[in-house]
Parts: structure tokens; C-alpha cells; sequence
């Protein structure tokens, strides 16, 4: 059988892992960043194609590759990826499963905003602190957070790829603010880094715990600091599809497919 599995997170990279252990099984995987695709290739995808596709090309490349089940681990913030891999599923006739990791519940805490978008957290931070903000939601999103907010009181964690670092210094961090380091990390660590540039304010996503959201926050409100939180987004299409979160439940639906 022939598996496309969408990638770029270290969901992508325990399934490619599993499923490459079925020598029967063929694994394309696709992905958006250089980071992606070495990991997809270290777990053992046949086939990478590194960057990111339209619905057009998605279908395209199903029927090129002859895909029977097509299965969709991208991050859960990665709304039109999702959207597009279910139009390009029903449009070919494919099996299409969502992988999503599981959900953090987050407290109600006087210190932690709820936001649902980039825009609007990026707008909430700038009312509340002119102290020094830490950007943990990806290198994808920090220019929402530089369009409303001093740039010179912006510090980010991004992973250590040229891409990440050359993103940074193009929207006009200052090299000092970019900490570029492989996560996740533990609350003391997390601590010690937002006591270190002298944090008053967070700005993160809730991306599950391998996204290490329960030690980022924890570590936040143990110093007293606020925490603007974007909230998982609401895809209506996922609502007539098959969603699992975990790799037993993948492996039940093949059993019987």
C-alpha cells in the first residue's frame, strides 16, 4: 500500500517511524520546512517533497503516487493544510485520517489570556506590558507579534535551523533576542530561560503537551507572569472526518480497512 503522510512535527515522525517497520508499506511524506524534511527522511519516509502544496498539486500528486490512504499529522494551528488534504482526499477517492495530538485543558487563572488568533493575542500583549515579552509560538507567527509591539522587547525561541534564524533577523529582531534550541524543555528550564531576559509576559499556543505547552505555562505562572494563550482553531471540515490521537488508534483503522 501506498501512505502520503502529511509531516513537519514529531507526530509525523512516530508514525512514519511505525509504519515504516511494514516493509510492504510505501511512505511519501510532505512537508514545509528543510527542518521537516530531515526528519521525515530520518524516520524512514521513501519519498520527500519539501514544501508546501495547493489542493491542486496535493491531488496531483496522490494520483502520481498512486496513494490509497492519504494520513494528515501536520500541527494542529496548520488550518489550511488540513483543508486542503481532505478536498484533495475526497477528490480522489482516498482513505484520509487526522492525526491530532491531544489536547492540554488549560486552568482558568487570572494570569492566563485566552486569544483565538495570532493578530489578537499579539494586540492583547501590547496592553498589558511594556516589559520584555517572550514569543514561544513559532517563527511563523512572530511578525504578528513585531507588527504591535516593540521589537526590542521581543525575545524568541525558535529552532536552530538557518530558516528560523534567517526569518528572525529579516522581520528585525536583533540576534541577541533570537535563543535558537531544540525543545521541548522542562518547567525549570523554562524558568530559569524567562528569568534569565527578565520576562514579564508570554505569548505561546496551545500545541498539546508534545508541544510542550504544560511546562511553558507552568513555568510562567510559578513567576507571576502573564500568559496570552492562542487557542487551538475550530476546523468544521474535521467534523465528518476520521480524527484519532494516538498511533494504536491508526493502527486499529488499517487493521480493518
Amino acid at each position: 500500500m501506498n501512505f502520503m503522510v502529511m509531516s513537519g512535527t514529531r507526530d509525523a515522525f512516530d508514525i512514519i517511524s511505525k509504519l515504516n517497520e511494514n516493509p510492504q508499506l510505501h511512505i511519501t511524506a510532505t512537508t514545509t520546512t528543510s527542518y521537516g524534511s530531515q526528519m521525515a527522511k530520518d524516520a524512514g519516509a521513501h519519498e520527500v517533497v519539501p514544501r508546501g502544496l495547493k489542493k491542486e498539486e496535493l491531488v496531483n500528486l496522490i494520483s502520481q503516487k498512486k496513494i490509497d490512504v492519504l494520513i494528515d499529522a501536520t500541527h494542529p494551528f496548520a488550518v489550511k493544510a488540513t483543508r486542503n488534504a481532505i478536498s484533495a482526499s475526497k477528490a480522489t477517492g482516498i482513505y484520509y485520517i487526522r492525526f491530532e495530538r491531544p489536547p492540554v485543558k488549560i486552568q482558568d487563572n487570572p494570569l492566563i489570556i485566552k486569544t483565538l488568533s495570532f493578530k489578537e493575542a499579539s494586540r492583547v500583549a501590547s496592553t498589558m506590558t511594556k516589559g520584555n515579552i517572550m514569543h514561544l509560538a513559532g517563527v511563523s507567527t512572530l511578525d504578528e507579534v513585531i507588527s504591535h509591539n516593540d521589537p526590542d522587547k521581543v525575545f524568541v525561541r525558535v529552532l536552530p535551523v538557518i530558516d528560523s534564524v534567517e526569518k528572525c533577523l529579516e522581520i528585525g529582531l536583533k540576534p541577541q533576542h533570537i535563543i535558537a534550541m531544540q525543545g521541548t524543555f522542562s518547567k525549570n528550564f523554562n524558568k530559569a530561560l524567562l528569568e534569565e531576559y527578565k520576562i514579564s509576559l508570554i505569548i505561546t499556543k496551545e500545541s498539546g503537551e508534545a508541544g510542550g505547552t504544560p511546562s511553558k505555562l507552568a513555568a510562567a505562572l510559578e513567576l507571576g507572569l502573564n500568559v496570552v494563550m492562542i487557542m487551538r482553531p475550530q476546523i468544521k471540515e474535521l467534523e465528518e472526518e476520521k480524527v484519532v490521537h494516538s498511533m494504536d488508534e491508526i493502527l486499529n483503522i488499517l487493521d480493518n480497512k
